[in-house]
């Protein structure tokens, strides 16, 4: 079966969902909808770097929608309920990776998009954060232990090259380190990490008294400037570690923690290292690490490539689910709903 497929945006996760629809055997990419009027009426694949796909870019969402595809894969950093709602309602499938893994942060906006699945008979799943796939890893992990005590996941990169100030300066980089609304700032433009902690928590069907953030920062102490035309000062939040815990009886079984540090001048240093660790305590304790390589044939030219081929990990569980999404019950769905996510069209011919 070839699924027919509307890309929601061209930007950095977007692009990267391009290319990966383009190739893959089973997708037929139908449509493309672009806010920026620089992008309109123009290619999509050259708009993503690629040759000519001979699909257009447009803000029509009347006429995408008329297309009836199997599924948008929704790409925009936040979630527009508005925008969701209006897909969903029209009886159209979708995959992100905006901030939605179960809705529950949008408050009665969750409610909204939930009634739109109902009424549109569609569903929609959020692959999750930084890489979507780790909720899962982690899950899948801790079906190896007969007993279980606490699931950790740590995400922890140096991001110096990653040009999204638009996601991170929520998160509190570039404030002075005394800020006294640093840790409100942190928890608000982090609070996706919550759903995660709750998706794990419905996967051990463990029912949690709390949820916390704790956060702890570090400054840089010369300025730095960084992609995207922004500059973190001296003295100014550079280095971010922030740990969402879910509580039961008084003890966190679940922490989703995310380590970010910009260049060399952190003050106090970090040592870290770059990559994913997931810890299952447990009998026995599992623990394990990822880390990435690009592949033998990977030519970069510029900064832009390197970047692309990271954001891959981000871009790919959305668009490996969307089988399985569109054959789906109406509603939200989680990993937790959805049979194994197998990774069709992909194979090197």
């Amino acid at each position: 079966m070839t699924y027919r497929v509307v890309q929601w945006t061209t930007g950095n996760v977007g692009k990267k969902s391009v290319h990966a629809i383009a190739a893959n055997t089973d997708l037929e990419l139908v449509g493309c909808y672009a806010w920026s009027p620089d992008k309109l009426g123009k290619d999509v694949g050259v708009l993503c770097g690629i040759e000519p796909l001979g699909v257009t870019a447009t803000d029509d969402v009347e006429a995408l929608l008329a297309l009836k595809p199997d599924c948008v894969v929704y790409n925009p950093m936040f979630a527009d309920v508005d925008e969701v709602v209006n897909i969903l309602a029209a009886g159209v499938n979708v995959v992100t990776t905006s901030e939605f893994i179960t809705g529950h942060q949008l408050g009665e906006g969750r409610d909204r998009i939930s009634e739109a699945c109902n009424r549109g008979g569609a569903t929609i799943f959020g692959s999750g954060i930084n890489p979507g796939f780790i909720q899962l890893f982690a899950v899948v992990t801790a079906g190896l232990s007969d007993r279980v005590d606490r699931i950790s996941i740590l995400e922890s990169f140096d991001t110096t090259i990653y040009n999204s100030p638009a996601t991170e300066i929520p998160m509190g980089f570039g404030r002075p380190i005394d800020d006294p609304d640093l840790p409100a700032v942190t928890e608000k433009g982090s609070g996706i990490f919550r759903e995660a902690v709750l998706l794990v928590a419905d996967a051990l069907d463990a029912e949690l008294d709390d949820v916390r953030c704790e956060v702890e920062y570090a400054q840089t102490t010369d300025d730095l400037d960084l992609p995207g035309d922004w500059t973190i000062a001296a003295g100014c939040v550079a280095g971010i570690d922030v740990r969402w815990k879910g509580y039961v009886g008084g003890r966190d079984i679940i922490e989703i923690r995310g380590v970010w540090t910009k260049g060399q001048s952190l003050q106090p240093a970090w040592s870290a290292t770059f990559g994913y660790t997931v810890t299952v305590e447990g009998r026995p304790t599992i623990k394990s690490t990822l880390s990435f390589e690009p592949p033998p044939d990977f030519h970069a030219e510029t900064l832009d490539d390197f970047i692309m081929l990271g954001l891959t990990i981000t871009a790919m569980p959305a668009i490996t689910a969307i089988p399985a999404v569109v054959a789906a019950d109406p509603g939200i769905a989680t990993y937790n709903d959805l049979p194994l996510l197998l990774p069709r069209g992909v194979l090197a011919q």
